[in-house]
């Protein structure tokens, strides 16, 4: 019987290609605008007579995130028969190097094409199937994505509630490629979020229990689309620059939320959001081990350069939870808009 490929998520930097590990895992990669061949082959011991006989039939398609929902058909071919279906019309060919070669190239791929993709070869009552996942990337984005829930806990935010927590934070609901750029980049969630386009999604990179399996691949896990009024998730955020000036305010004690919000406004400047702090730890590595209210009246530091004591494992922005605003345990972080 032939042995297939399976299909996985790893973290490349690669214009346009396809990766291949250890175990024969493969996952194909491509620049926005460019064409991308996703691998569908029959290895040398195989059965089934070549392509070119009359009898076999290859068909591609998409498979969406909700299994509920039908595949996506993009191409069918029987020997010399080929036909591309809807937005692939024109773009999707086989690329038929020899006669055990179903791969599938896709010209002018766009980020909406990501997604996983189906071979299936079909004689008789035979059927051989290979999944390819298609990770499209568009251009580098600069800006910081960035988890957020809000004082009433996790998973609380309809997507009009999302959208109003994000402009909350200075910031906009962060889009798929501002998610997926920033998973390259490092970036490991395991709470699902809303993105702009009403699907929720979360980026893992290092696989775990929690997180859908030890043994389940890296990358962006998706539940799809959800519906906007009813269901309710965390979100992420965008913020592309810091327009101004995020800082630490020396305090000779330690200050409650109101005395917090004050001290800012004494000092000619407002309370800093969210997001303004993870735009200076994340674009100006901003490093302050000190514990300090935000706008929210959470309570967080940034820490770029781990250290004992200081986010040891790793560089982030800690998060201490949303305290009694009448709590005298921490300082405060200001944030003075750039004058124009």
């Amino acid at each position: 019987m032939l042995s297939l490929l399976s299909t996985t998520l790893l973290s490349l930097t690669l214009v346009c290609g396809v990766y291949s590990d250890e175990q024969n895992a493969t996952q194909a990669f491509a620049s926005a605008g460019a064409n991308v061949t996703l691998p569908c082959r029959l290895n040398g011991d195989s059965e089934l007579t070549p392509f070119a006989n009359i009898g076999i039939r290859v068909k591609w398609s998409r498979v969406p995130e909700d299994e509920t929902l039908d595949e996506e058909e993009i191409l069918v071919s029987l020997g010399i028969h080929t036909k591309s279906f809807g937005e692939f019309n024109g773009r999707a060919l086989l690329q038929g190097a020899d006669e055990k070669d179903a791969s599938l190239t896709i010209m002018d791929v766009t980020a909406s094409d990501s997604g996983r993709y189906r071979c299936e070869v079909f004689r008789g009552m035979e059927e051989v199937i290979h999944d390819v996942t298609l990770l499209v990337e568009a251009d580098p984005i600069n800006g910081v994505v960035f988890p957020y829930s809000p004082r009433l806990g996790r998973y609380n935010l309809n997507f009009h509630d999302a959208e109003q927590a994000c402009l909350s934070q200075d910031s906009t609901v962060a889009t798929f490629d501002q998610l997926f750029q920033a998973w390259r980049g490092g970036f490991d969630w395991c709470n699902a979020g809303w993105l702009n386009d009403g699907t929720v999604q979360y980026p893992v990179t290092k696989p775990r229990e929690p997180c859908g399996g030890s043994g389940s691949d890296a990358g962006l896990r998706s539940y799809g689309q959800r519906d906007k009024s009813k269901s309710r998730y965390d979100v992420f955020c965008f913020k592309p620059v810091l327009e101004g000036t995020f800082y630490w305010l020396e305090q000779p004690e330690r200050l409650t939320f109101d005395e917090a919000v004050q001290a800012c406004l004494d000092d000619n400047a407002e309370i800093a959001t969210v997001g303004h702090m993870y735009a200076a730890w994340k674009l100006h590595g901003y490093d302050r081990c000190d514990a300090g209210w935000l706008a929210d009246s959470s309570v967080r530091y940034p820490i770029s350069r781990p250290r004992k004591n200081c986010s040891a494992g790793e560089a982030a922005v800690r998060f201490l939870g949303f305290p009694d605003k009448k709590q005298k345990l921490y300082g405060v972080y200001c944030f003075k808009p750039q004058e124009h």
